[in-house]
């Protein structure tokens, strides 16, 4: 996995209101991590940003598409960072190029898809296994779980036994 990562989020319905999915994947499309959150503002982004990077270490460089709240977050992670003496291994550099995006937010595109299908979740629970059970496919086709099989599909069965 590279340690430069592409963060986005994007919104979908669960129970008629707008809920926001962030995500986030490294240079080459492998899932870092993702996170649901009823808001979307500082708080939601920071703590997206401290689950993926307690699983993952933390990133060189994170590119962002303009997001305010993501932005936020992000230097508010650089401050705590500087803060603690852990400047001296490396700051997390921000970038807003919205091109280096496009990894990112072309991997949206399967949970507008399936919104537009149900026309959104009814529970909370229920969005969360969806796009939990999508993440996991979505690593195991691109072998970033080892599980025994020659196939997604068995990989995938592998797990569910």
């Amino acid at each position: 996995m590279s340690d430069s990562w592409r963060m986005d989020e994007t919104y979908i319905k669960v129970k008629g209101k707008w809920t926001y999915y962030y995500r986030a994947v490294d240079k080459f499309g492998n899932v870092v991590d993702y996170y649901l959150s009823p808001n979307r503002d500082k708080a939601a982004a920071k703590a997206f940003s401290n689950k993926a990077i307690a699983l993952n270490g933390l990133p060189s460089k994170v590119v962002i598409d303009g997001s305010k709240s993501n932005d936020a977050a992000l230097d508010s992670m650089n401050v705590q960072l500087w803060l603690t003496g852990f400047f001296m291994l490396s700051l997390i550099e921000i970038l807003d190029i919205k091109y280096l995006n496009n990894i990112v937010e072309q991997s949206h595109r399967w949970v507008k898809q399936k919104t537009r299908q149900v026309l959104g979740w009814k529970s909370m629970e229920g969005a969360l296994a969806s796009l939990h059970g999508r993440e996991m496919w979505t690593m195991l086709k691109r072998e970033q779980i080892d599980v025994e099989g020659q196939t997604a599909f068995e990989r995938f069965n592998a797990l569910a036994v």
